[in-house]
């Protein structure tokens, strides 16, 4: 399912393939919480910006439309008329962060919904069963999702109980796979890595993980406020304990500067809603840094939002022209911004990958990682 063809250091070129296509890696997935991406684009547009993996939520889809009633229309490709690979999350993420009056078992979780306050609970075989009836290529393991920082103690009880919702995760989705009338009985588990920013719990939680011969392997717990050296240094941590024949996946992050640096530590996939909430906030990436388009010096400035970028957005509009949707507040300014954004990201994969494969990766990072961190 996964191969590495090209290594520059710890950095990985690879390809992954899954019931609904192949997936060059590293890759960025483009977020579509609930089988949409906020901002107005379609699964076509998807197709025409490069998205190779849609990336779905499992709470909020089972909250609503209900993932029984997805199930029962044919699966959440079929639903949002997406037919390359997919990712759903597990949940544990917006359960513990969304959802109030939450009371953590060994069983699972107890919480009402943040839409309506129903009482829901949630363990590892109900995210399994959801998953399942969504039909993604790709499940995501329950796990708890703790603050950083957090006590040791209570950090060391939460990877330990993480790990065995993962083994109950792998054996009913093994269970749901052989059903009759399973959306995606090929569909695969990736199991989380926690442990919050303690190297001793990480690299435990990693070891045992990778004994349970899953078909990938995410680093979840970071980018929730912690210095992005420290985020660094998990991944270092981690990654000499993460199979070498399965893809990595550092979940949330991130920014164009932290993506060049987490493949350049090993990392194959990514995701995270940050390129398409800035672009429905004015704040565009370029391949000189990031802009806001909102300031005024664009008010008359005929030029695209990169001159560099030949996305539909950079190929037609004008800076002073989007502006003007911003100000004037009209839909428009969000779908065209997000159009630009998520392309520029799947663009910049595709220059990582394009650098792998020429040994030039080394050079790539010098010129774009710091230079991607700037403010225009």
């Amino acid at each position: 399912m996964f191969q590495v063809k090209k290594k520059n250091g710890a950095a990985r070129r690879g390809e992954f393939t899954c019931p609904h296509g192949t997936v060059q890696t590293p890759v960025f997935m483009n977020v579509g919480t609930q089988g949409a991406i906020k901002g107005a684009l379609s699964a076509a547009d998807l197709k025409n910006i490069g998205c190779q993996v849609e990336l779905s939520n499992t709470y909020h889809l089972h909250v609503r439309p209900g993932d029984q009633l997805i199930h029962d229309l044919g699966g959440l490709h079929k639903f949002m008329t997406w037919d390359g690979p997919m990712l759903t999350d597990s949940g544990g993420f917006q359960v513990f962060s969304l959802a109030s009056l939450r009371k953590i078992k060994e069983e699972g979780v107890h919480f009402a919904s943040h839409v309506d306050g129903r009482k829901i609970f949630m363990g590892p075989e109900e995210s399994m069963q959801i998953q399942s009836n969504l039909g993604s290529d790709i499940a995501m393991a329950f796990d708890e999702c703790i603050e950083n920082p957090a006590p040791y103690e209570y950090v060391k009880r939460s990877c330990e109980r993480t790990y065995r919702w993962l083994v109950r995760c792998k054996n009913e989705l093994d269970r749901l796979n052989g059903l009759p009338g399973t959306v995606n009985p090929g569909q695969v588990l990736f199991g989380i890595n926690q442990g919050g920013t303690y190297d001793d719990l990480r690299v435990w939680h990693m070891k045992e993980i990778a004994k349970l011969d899953l078909a990938g392997y995410a680093i979840g717990g970071l980018a929730v406020g912690e210095p992005t050296e420290v985020m660094y240094h998990i991944i270092e941590m981690v990654e000499p304990w993460m199979p070498v024949d399965r893809p990595r996946y550092l979940m949330g992050v991130g920014t164009p500067s932290n993506i060049i640096e987490a493949v350049a530590r090993g990392v194959d996939f990514f995701d995270c809603v940050m390129p398409a909430r800035n672009a429905r906030h004015a704040k565009l990436f370029t391949w000189s840094g990031s802009i806001n388009l909102k300031n005024a010096k664009y008010e008359r400035d005929e030029g695209p939002i990169d001159p560099h970028c030949d996305c539909p957005v950079c190929r037609r509009y004008s800076r002073a022209y989007l502006r003007h949707l911003f100000k004037a507040e009209e839909m428009l300014a969000m779908r065209l911004s997000v159009m630009h954004n998520l392309y520029f990201y799947n663009q910049l994969m595709q220059k990582i990958r394009d650098a792998l494969d020429n040994d030039q990766f080394d050079a790539f990072r010098g010129e774009y990682s710091e230079k991607l961190a700037q403010k225009i």
